[in-house]
Order: C-alpha cells, then sequence, then structure tokens
C-alpha cells in the first residue's frame, strides 16, 4: 500500500523530539490505567497473568518492528538493549535502564530509577513480589527472546528492596547461550503478530535528512531525540504510537480469556479512558499548547489512540469555536478490535477522556452517524466537568507529574 504522510510530519524536529519521550511514557501509563480494573475483576494473581500475557503477545512483534525501521537488526547483546532504550516497557529515565555489555553474548543491567516501582511499593510486598518476580521474569525473556531465541534475562537482585530503598532497585544479567532452552510461545500469540497493527507498513526514514537517520553503531547510555532527524523522529513515534496498540491487543486477549465480552469490552473501555485523557495532557503540555480549540486539534491529530492516520483513519477537523471528529466505519484498528472499537456513539466517555486532557470543560456530541462512520463535535460548556475516575486512577502512577531533563552528550557503551 501507498503510506501516507503522517500527521507527526507537520511537527518540527524540536518538537517531535521532545515529544517522543512523552509517547514512550504515556505507553507505560497504558498499564497504570488498567491494572487497577483488572485487581478488580480477577484478583492481585489475575492481574499478573494479564500483565504476563500481553506483554509476552506485544513487545516481540514491537520490538522487531522497532530493529527494523532504525537498522539494528542483529541477535547480540547490544540489539537487546537498544530494543529496550525504544521500549514502552521502558520509558527513558521514568524507567532508568543503566547498561553494561561484557561481549556480544553477555552482559548487566539495573535500573537507577524505576517508577513502576514507586507506584507499586506503596501497596505492599505482594504486590511488588508480583511484579517484580511473577511479571518481570517472563517478560524479559520474551522481549529478548524476539532478537535470540537463547537469551535468557535473570535477577542478580530485585525487589522487595533489602535495605528499604536500596539503589538500584534491581539488577540483572543477560546472557545468551545455545545450551539455554527457549521460552515457549505463547499459544495466543498469532492474535497479536497477525494483527493489522504488527503489519501495518510506515514511511521509511529518509536518509538525506540532517541527523541520525538509524541506531546503528554502538549503544549510547541514553538516546539523545534530538540527534535523530526530523524523518527518523516521525517514524520512531509512529512506531511507539503501533507499541501502544499492539500491547492494548495483548491486553484484550488476556481478559477476554478470563471473562465474557460484555465484560471484557468494560474493562478496555476503563483502561482507555484513564490513559486517554492524561496523555492527551502531558502531550499539551510538552508542546506548549493553549487549552481552546485549535490547541485541542493539534493536541488529537498527534494523541497515540488516533496514531498513526492509516491505522485508525480518525479525522480532526477544526473550525471557528467548534472541532469535529471523524470515525470511519471500517479500519485496521476498528478490524483489529483495538482501542478506536470501543469508542461509539453510544459511548463517548473515552473521547470525553481525550478532549478534557486539554480543556476539562469540552463535551462531545454526535452529530451524525451511518453505516460509513459517525461524528462528535467538541464544543465548550460554561463550567468544567468533573475527572473520570479512570483518569484519577491513572493519576496513581508517579508518572503522570514526571519531568524529563537534558542528560547531555550521551556515552558509547560499546566499541565497534
Amino acid at each position: 500500500m501507498t503510506v501516507p504522510t503522517s500527521r507527526f510530519h507537520a511537527l518540527s524536529r524540536d518538537a517531535l523530539a521532545a515529544l517522543v519521550p512523552e509517547l514512550l511514557l504515556c505507553g507505560q501509563l497504558i498499564d497504570r490505567s488498567g491494572m487497577a480494573h483488572c485487581i478488580s475483576a480477577f484478583g492481585r494473581e489475575g492481574m499478573g497473568e494479564v500483565a504476563i500475557e500481553e506483554w509476552q503477545l506485544a513487545s516481540p512483534v514491537y520490538t522487531r518492528r522497532m530493529q527494523q525501521a532504525l537498522g539494528y537488526t542483529g541477535d547480540d547483546i547490544v540489539t537487546i538493549f537498544k530494543g529496550l532504550q525504544l521500549d514502552i516497557g521502558a520509558p527513558p529515565q521514568f524507567m532508568d535502564f543503566r547498561f553494561r555489555v561484557d561481549d556480544p553474548k553477555h552482559g548487566e543491567f539495573w535500573l537507577d530509577h524505576c517508577g513502576a516501582l514507586a507506584d507499586v511499593e506503596p501497596m505492599g510486598v505482594d504486590y511488588v513480589k508480583t511484579m517484580c518476580h511473577d511479571i518481570e521474569d517472563p517478560t524479559f525473556d520474551a522481549t529478548a527472546l524476539a532478537t535470540n531465541k537463547y537469551a535468557q534475562v535473570r535477577p542478580i537482585h530485585r525487589p522487595p528492596r533489602e535495605p528499604a530503598g536500596r539503589n538500584p532497585a534491581c539488577a540483572w544479567t543477560v546472557i545468551i547461550d545455545e545450551s539455554h532452552t527457549p521460552p515457549q510461545v505463547p499459544r495466543n500469540a498469532p492474535l497479536v503478530a497477525e494483527s493489522v497493527a504488527a503489519r501495518l507498513p510506515l514511511a521509511d526514514i529518509d536518509p538525506g535528512d540532517e541527523g541520525r537517520g538509524d541506531y546503528g553503531g554502538p549503544l549510547l547510555s541514553d538516546l539523545r531525540f534530538p540527534d535523530f532527524s526530523h524523518s527518523a523522529l516521525v517514524r520512531i513515534a509512529e512506531e511507539v504510537c503501533l507499541q501502544q496498540h499492539l500491547l492494548v491487543l495483548g491486553f484484550m486477549v488476556a481478559v477476554h480469556d478470563r471473562t465474557d465480552d460484555d465484560a471484557a469490552l468494560e474493562i478496555g473501555r476503563k483502561q482507555f479512558t484513564g490513559i486517554a485523557g492524561v496523555a492527551s495532557e502531558r502531550i499539551r503540555a510538552c508542546l506548549g499548547l493553549g487549552d481552546d480549540i485549535e490547541s485541542l486539534a493539534q493536541v488529537l491529530r498527534v494523541h497515540p489512540a488516533l496514531n498513526p492516520l492509516h491505522y485508525t483513519a480518525v479525522d480532526v477537523e477544526s473550525g471557528s469555536g467548534v472541532l469535529r471528529v471523524r470515525f470511519p466505519g471500517a479500519s485496521g484498528a476498528l478490524t483489529d478490535r483495538s482501542w478506536m472499537s470501543m469508542i461509539d456513539p453510544d459511548h463517548l466517555g473515552p473521547l470525553d477522556s481525550l478532549v478534557r486532557g486539554v480543556n476539562p470543560r469540552f463535551r462531545s456530541r454526535v452529530t451524525q452517524s451511518g453505516p460509513d462512520g459517525w461524528t462528535a463535535e467538541i464544543t465548550a460548556a460554561d463550567e468544567p466537568f468533573k475527572e473520570a475516575p479512570e483518569v484519577a486512577i491513572t493519576r496513581f502512577s508517579t508518572g503522570v507529574d514526571f519531568h524529563f531533563t537534558d542528560r547531555g552528550i550521551p556515552l558509547p557503551l560499546t566499541v565497534l
């Protein structure tokens, strides 16, 4: 297919460089939104099972996509570590991964700061063990599996932290050894691997653009997104949006396995509602926008739930004091039953959350509906609306108020 121009293309290189880590962090916060509702529905152990399955199904798919996009394909430790730096499961600084490479088959990583742990520690030791033991063991291996089926990730130490406040929060070895038994491929893996999102083509990076067009060469201590070209940043942004859709697909597969369709859809809508508003809020702040209709249009055009455009086919049109959002009757996102399948004329909660992340006075109403799609009109009410409880739950995460810092020029960690 001919790949249309990305909506991210309209942003400047500087704006994209600031936005990409925001998108990575919003991807991490999807679980902060969804897992609270899984605890309510399935208990702590059931929540852990959902988390394991969603990451096992999604991360190998999107890890390989990013490798191909940025040209760092390989089967060694460096390739695994580069993937972690561009993974919604490890947003920069919030999940502060540090790396050491001993040789192509041996390395270590540790977390100098773990935002996920900061969120979970107040919930008690049982929840810490669920995340740092039950969930991390199979999901770290699943991520490494995307690069080398003989890679194993094993803890040196991990929470519960002893002594309290121990830093780094955890440390892990990564060893590639052909004597290792590869983990089993999850039975539901094809449901995500064969999705429209998994196979969606995106525009190639223009090698003539000023700036870095790939991630070849040495592993760096940090990625400085301003070093990438405009074209590369557009591609990274769209890949990160797809990471979020793929994670949602994995999440919904796992939830559907544990309850009926109606209950699963309700949990999915709650997850979407919670993250939608927080993401809008952070994107608005990142781009330095106001809270008017035109600012809302700019936020929605780069919101991960509505991108890539040729996946969701959602059109955003702003006018004088009014914004219209057109939802199609058919799209790849609807085929996949991703986020876009959770909004319809009778269920505007996620859309209201999307727009109220920019201004709590915004409201939506359906103005047209038919077999080819439907249109919602966004206007401002006289008084602000109360924040949705799903958004309030997501605010439990320290990631909602997290601030990125400029760490300067990164150091190469491998010599080529």
